[in-house]
Protein backbone atom coordinates (compact mmCIF):
# COMPACT_ATOMS: atom_id res chain seq x y z
CA UNK A 1 0.00 0.00 0.00
CA UNK A 2 1.19 3.52 -0.78
CA UNK A 3 2.01 5.84 2.09
CA UNK A 4 1.38 9.59 2.06
CA UNK A 5 3.06 11.83 4.63
CA UNK A 6 1.92 15.44 5.02
CA UNK A 7 4.39 17.72 6.79
CA UNK A 8 2.28 20.58 8.13
CA UNK A 9 3.03 23.83 9.98
CA UNK A 10 2.19 24.27 13.63
CA UNK A 11 -1.55 24.05 14.33
CA UNK A 12 -1.51 27.69 15.47
CA UNK A 13 -0.99 28.77 11.85
CA UNK A 14 -4.25 27.22 10.67
CA UNK A 15 -6.12 30.11 12.35
CA UNK A 16 -9.45 28.29 12.34
CA UNK A 17 -9.38 27.52 8.58
CA UNK A 18 -11.61 24.56 7.77
CA UNK A 19 -9.74 21.39 6.77
CA UNK A 20 -10.40 19.79 3.38
CA UNK A 21 -12.78 16.84 3.98
CA UNK A 22 -10.28 14.13 2.97
CA UNK A 23 -7.60 15.53 5.27
CA UNK A 24 -10.09 15.99 8.12
CA UNK A 25 -11.14 12.35 7.75
CA UNK A 26 -7.53 11.17 7.88
CA UNK A 27 -6.66 13.33 10.89
CA UNK A 28 -9.83 12.19 12.64
CA UNK A 29 -8.25 8.74 12.84
CA UNK A 30 -5.01 10.13 14.22
CA UNK A 31 -2.93 8.74 17.04
CA UNK A 32 -1.30 11.60 18.91
CA UNK A 33 2.41 11.57 19.68
CA UNK A 34 4.88 14.20 20.84
CA UNK A 35 8.19 15.26 19.32
CA UNK A 36 10.53 18.23 19.45
CA UNK A 37 8.67 21.19 17.84
CA UNK A 38 10.03 23.34 15.04
CA UNK A 39 10.18 23.15 11.25
CA UNK A 40 13.90 22.28 10.92
CA UNK A 41 13.45 19.55 13.54
CA UNK A 42 10.40 18.23 11.70
CA UNK A 43 12.21 18.06 8.38
CA UNK A 44 15.28 16.44 9.93
CA UNK A 45 13.08 13.62 11.23
CA UNK A 46 11.85 12.77 7.72
CA UNK A 47 15.06 13.38 5.76
CA UNK A 48 18.04 11.44 7.05
CA UNK A 49 20.98 13.80 6.52
CA UNK A 50 24.59 12.79 7.19
CA UNK A 51 25.75 14.52 9.29
CA UNK A 52 22.48 15.18 11.08
CA UNK A 53 20.80 18.58 11.02
CA UNK A 54 19.03 20.83 8.55
CA UNK A 55 21.52 23.22 6.87
CA UNK A 56 18.93 25.12 4.83
CA UNK A 57 21.44 27.52 3.25
CA UNK A 58 23.60 24.71 1.83
CA UNK A 59 20.54 22.83 0.55
CA UNK A 60 19.09 25.87 -1.23
CA UNK A 61 22.55 26.72 -2.60
CA UNK A 62 22.61 23.29 -4.24
CA UNK A 63 19.26 24.07 -5.84
CA UNK A 64 20.41 27.51 -7.04
CA UNK A 65 23.95 26.71 -8.16
CA UNK A 66 24.47 22.94 -8.31
CA UNK A 67 26.15 20.40 -6.02
CA UNK A 68 29.73 21.00 -7.17
CA UNK A 69 29.48 24.70 -6.36
CA UNK A 70 27.83 24.02 -2.98
CA UNK A 71 30.58 21.68 -1.77
CA UNK A 72 33.68 22.74 0.13
CA UNK A 73 32.28 25.73 2.04
CA UNK A 74 30.00 26.68 4.89
CA UNK A 75 26.90 28.55 3.71
CA UNK A 76 24.73 31.06 5.51
CA UNK A 77 21.61 32.70 4.12
CA UNK A 78 21.77 36.49 4.32
CA UNK A 79 18.36 37.37 2.93
CA UNK A 80 17.11 40.94 2.37
CA UNK A 81 14.82 41.93 5.21
CA UNK A 82 12.58 44.73 6.42
CA UNK A 83 12.64 45.57 10.12
CA UNK A 84 10.28 48.21 11.44
CA UNK A 85 10.99 50.04 14.72
CA UNK A 86 8.10 50.40 17.12
CA UNK A 87 7.61 51.67 20.65
CA UNK A 88 8.69 48.35 22.16
CA UNK A 89 11.63 47.47 19.88
CA UNK A 90 11.96 46.49 16.24
CA UNK A 91 9.90 43.87 14.40
CA UNK A 92 10.84 41.65 11.49
CA UNK A 93 8.06 42.21 8.94
CA UNK A 94 9.46 40.69 5.77
CA UNK A 95 12.29 38.51 4.46
CA UNK A 96 13.34 37.51 0.95
CA UNK A 97 10.41 36.65 -1.28
CA UNK A 98 8.03 38.55 1.04
CA UNK A 99 9.66 41.80 -0.09
CA UNK A 100 9.03 41.43 -3.83
CA UNK A 101 12.75 41.35 -4.64
CA UNK A 102 13.89 41.50 -8.25
CA UNK A 103 17.18 41.65 -10.13
CA UNK A 104 17.21 45.46 -10.04
CA UNK A 105 17.34 45.28 -6.23
CA UNK A 106 20.27 42.86 -6.41
CA UNK A 107 22.17 45.04 -8.88
CA UNK A 108 21.68 48.15 -6.75
CA UNK A 109 22.30 46.79 -3.25
CA UNK A 110 24.71 43.89 -3.53
CA UNK A 111 27.78 45.90 -4.70
CA UNK A 112 27.64 48.28 -1.71
CA UNK A 113 27.17 45.46 0.83
CA UNK A 114 29.91 43.12 -0.37
CA UNK A 115 32.83 45.22 0.97
CA UNK A 116 31.41 44.98 4.51
CA UNK A 117 32.17 41.25 4.49
CA UNK A 118 35.54 41.37 2.75
CA UNK A 119 37.61 41.91 5.90
CA UNK A 120 36.04 38.83 7.47
CA UNK A 121 36.85 36.74 4.41
CA UNK A 122 33.18 36.15 3.57
CA UNK A 123 31.72 36.40 0.07
CA UNK A 124 28.19 37.71 -0.42
CA UNK A 125 26.25 36.83 -3.58
CA UNK A 126 22.67 36.39 -4.78
CA UNK A 127 22.03 33.75 -7.46
CA UNK A 128 18.31 34.31 -6.80
CA UNK A 129 16.87 37.77 -5.96
CA UNK A 130 15.12 36.45 -2.84
CA UNK A 131 17.93 34.12 -1.70
CA UNK A 132 21.23 35.77 -0.75
CA UNK A 133 24.21 33.82 0.58
CA UNK A 134 27.42 34.23 2.49
CA UNK A 135 30.16 31.79 1.55
CA UNK A 136 32.32 31.09 4.60
CA UNK A 137 35.43 28.96 5.07
CA UNK A 138 34.43 25.33 5.65
CA UNK A 139 33.76 24.59 9.30
CA UNK A 140 33.20 28.22 10.35
CA UNK A 141 31.38 28.19 13.74
CA UNK A 142 28.06 30.01 13.62
CA UNK A 143 25.53 31.16 16.21
CA UNK A 144 22.10 29.52 16.23
CA UNK A 145 20.36 32.07 14.01
CA UNK A 146 16.54 31.96 13.98
CA UNK A 147 14.87 31.00 10.67
CA UNK A 148 12.53 33.67 9.23
CA UNK A 149 9.35 31.65 9.79
CA UNK A 150 10.18 31.55 13.49
CA UNK A 151 10.96 35.26 13.80
CA UNK A 152 8.47 36.98 11.45
CA UNK A 153 6.32 39.46 13.36
CA UNK A 154 8.49 39.23 16.48
CA UNK A 155 10.77 41.76 18.09
CA UNK A 156 14.15 40.91 16.57
CA UNK A 157 15.83 41.29 19.98
CA UNK A 158 13.91 38.23 21.17
CA UNK A 159 15.92 36.17 18.67
CA UNK A 160 19.28 37.92 19.02
CA UNK A 161 22.19 35.68 20.04
CA UNK A 162 24.32 37.03 22.87
CA UNK A 163 27.21 34.60 23.11
CA UNK A 164 30.80 35.36 22.07
CA UNK A 165 30.31 33.79 18.61
CA UNK A 166 27.51 36.27 17.90
CA UNK A 167 29.47 39.44 18.70
CA UNK A 168 31.02 39.88 15.23
CA UNK A 169 27.62 39.30 13.64
CA UNK A 170 25.99 42.02 15.73
CA UNK A 171 28.65 44.45 14.50
CA UNK A 172 28.02 43.39 10.89
CA UNK A 173 24.26 43.77 11.33
CA UNK A 174 24.70 47.35 12.56
CA UNK A 175 26.98 48.26 9.63
CA UNK A 176 24.55 46.72 7.15
CA UNK A 177 21.59 48.62 8.56
CA UNK A 178 23.42 51.95 8.38
CA UNK A 179 24.51 51.31 4.77
CA UNK A 180 21.03 50.24 3.66
CA UNK A 181 19.27 53.07 5.48
CA UNK A 182 21.30 55.62 3.49
CA UNK A 183 21.00 53.90 0.12
CA UNK A 184 18.95 55.82 -2.50
CA UNK A 185 17.57 52.62 -4.01
CA UNK A 186 15.27 52.27 -1.03
CA UNK A 187 13.60 55.56 -2.00
CA UNK A 188 12.86 54.01 -5.40
CA UNK A 189 11.38 50.95 -3.69
CA UNK A 190 9.13 53.17 -1.58
CA UNK A 191 8.03 55.09 -4.68
CA UNK A 192 7.02 51.79 -6.29
CA UNK A 193 4.94 50.78 -3.26
CA UNK A 194 7.47 48.38 -1.72
CA UNK A 195 9.01 48.59 1.72
CA UNK A 196 12.72 49.38 1.98
CA UNK A 197 15.36 46.71 2.43
CA UNK A 198 16.98 47.85 5.68
CA UNK A 199 18.66 44.67 6.97
CA UNK A 200 19.94 41.23 6.07
CA UNK A 201 18.57 38.26 7.98
CA UNK A 202 21.16 35.56 8.74
CA UNK A 203 19.90 32.00 9.07
CA UNK A 204 20.20 28.38 7.94
CA UNK A 205 23.96 28.03 8.28
CA UNK A 206 25.92 24.84 7.69
CA UNK A 207 27.77 22.61 5.24
CA UNK A 208 26.17 20.54 2.51
CA UNK A 209 25.50 17.03 3.87
CA UNK A 210 27.46 14.10 2.52
CA UNK A 211 24.28 12.11 1.89
CA UNK A 212 20.48 12.34 2.19
CA UNK A 213 17.99 9.50 2.37
CA UNK A 214 14.26 9.27 3.01
CA UNK A 215 11.50 6.68 3.03
CA UNK A 216 9.68 8.61 0.32
CA UNK A 217 10.50 8.22 -3.36
CA UNK A 218 8.67 11.43 -4.36
CA UNK A 219 8.48 14.75 -2.52
CA UNK A 220 6.07 17.59 -3.35
CA UNK A 221 7.06 20.95 -1.87
CA UNK A 222 7.56 24.63 -2.65
CA UNK A 223 10.29 24.90 0.01
CA UNK A 224 13.64 25.32 -1.81
CA UNK A 225 15.54 23.59 1.02
CA UNK A 226 13.28 20.55 0.80
CA UNK A 227 13.71 20.40 -2.98
CA UNK A 228 17.48 20.74 -2.51
CA UNK A 229 17.49 17.82 -0.07
CA UNK A 230 15.43 15.78 -2.52
CA UNK A 231 17.90 16.50 -5.33
CA UNK A 232 20.89 15.58 -3.16
CA UNK A 233 19.18 12.32 -2.16
CA UNK A 234 18.27 11.49 -5.78
CA UNK A 235 14.57 11.66 -4.88
CA UNK A 236 11.85 12.87 -7.21
CA UNK A 237 11.36 16.49 -6.07
CA UNK A 238 8.34 18.32 -7.52
CA UNK A 239 6.36 21.51 -6.78
CA UNK A 240 3.16 21.01 -4.84
CA UNK A 241 0.27 20.24 -7.20
CA UNK A 242 -2.44 22.84 -7.58
CA UNK A 243 -4.85 20.42 -5.90
CA UNK A 244 -3.16 20.87 -2.51
CA UNK A 245 -2.57 24.63 -2.64
CA UNK A 246 -5.37 25.33 -0.20
CA UNK A 247 -5.16 27.74 2.73
CA UNK A 248 -4.52 24.80 5.03
CA UNK A 249 -1.79 23.14 2.98
CA UNK A 250 0.00 26.10 1.41
CA UNK A 251 2.95 25.62 3.81
CA UNK A 252 3.00 21.84 3.56
CA UNK A 253 5.38 19.28 2.14
CA UNK A 254 4.04 15.95 0.88
CA UNK A 255 6.07 12.78 0.61
CA UNK A 256 4.74 9.72 -1.20
CA UNK A 257 6.42 6.36 -0.90
CA UNK A 258 6.09 2.87 -2.43
CA UNK A 259 5.16 1.96 -6.01
CA UNK A 260 2.27 4.42 -6.14
CA UNK A 261 4.68 7.37 -5.94
CA UNK A 262 6.83 6.19 -8.81
CA UNK A 263 3.77 5.55 -10.95
CA UNK A 264 2.40 9.05 -10.29
CA UNK A 265 5.65 10.84 -11.02
CA UNK A 266 6.04 8.93 -14.29
CA UNK A 267 2.50 9.86 -15.25
CA UNK A 268 3.20 13.56 -14.67
CA UNK A 269 6.19 13.52 -16.99
CA UNK A 270 4.44 11.72 -19.83
CA UNK A 271 0.92 13.10 -19.57
CA UNK A 272 0.95 16.71 -18.28
CA UNK A 273 -2.81 17.08 -18.66
CA UNK A 274 -3.34 14.30 -16.17
CA UNK A 275 -1.85 16.57 -13.51
CA UNK A 276 -5.02 18.67 -13.56
CA UNK A 277 -7.06 15.63 -12.52
CA UNK A 278 -4.61 14.41 -9.91
CA UNK A 279 -5.40 15.19 -6.27
CA UNK A 280 -3.16 14.19 -3.40
CA UNK A 281 -5.82 14.62 -0.72
CA UNK A 282 -8.02 11.66 -1.75
CA UNK A 283 -4.90 9.53 -1.32
CA UNK A 284 -5.20 10.30 2.39
CA UNK A 285 -8.28 8.08 2.39
CA UNK A 286 -6.96 5.39 0.02
CA UNK A 287 -3.42 5.17 1.40
CA UNK A 288 -1.72 4.85 4.71
CA UNK A 289 -1.51 8.53 5.65
CA UNK A 290 0.61 10.29 8.25
CA UNK A 291 0.15 13.98 8.99
CA UNK A 292 2.86 15.62 11.07
CA UNK A 293 2.79 19.19 12.38
CA UNK A 294 5.79 21.39 13.09
CA UNK A 295 4.23 22.18 16.46
CA UNK A 296 3.18 18.70 17.57
CA UNK A 297 2.89 15.34 15.90
CA UNK A 298 -0.18 13.31 15.01
CA UNK A 299 -0.41 10.27 12.78
CA UNK A 300 -3.55 9.39 10.88
CA UNK A 301 -3.91 5.91 9.40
Amino acid sequence: MARLTLLLPAASRFAGVALPPALAQALGRADRARAVPGEPELLARHFDLRPRGWPAAALTRLLDAGENEARGATWLRADPAHIRPDINGARLLGVGANLGMDQADVDALLPVLRPLFDDAGFMLDAPHPARWYLRLPAGTPLPAFAPPEQALGDDVFEHAQRDDAARRWRVLESELQITLHNHPHNAARLASGRVPVNALWFWGGGDLPGAVSADAATVYSDDPAVLGAARLGKLQGMPRPHSIRSKVLRWSTCAVSANRARCLSTGWRRRPRAAKRFSILPMACRSRCTAVSAGACGAGR
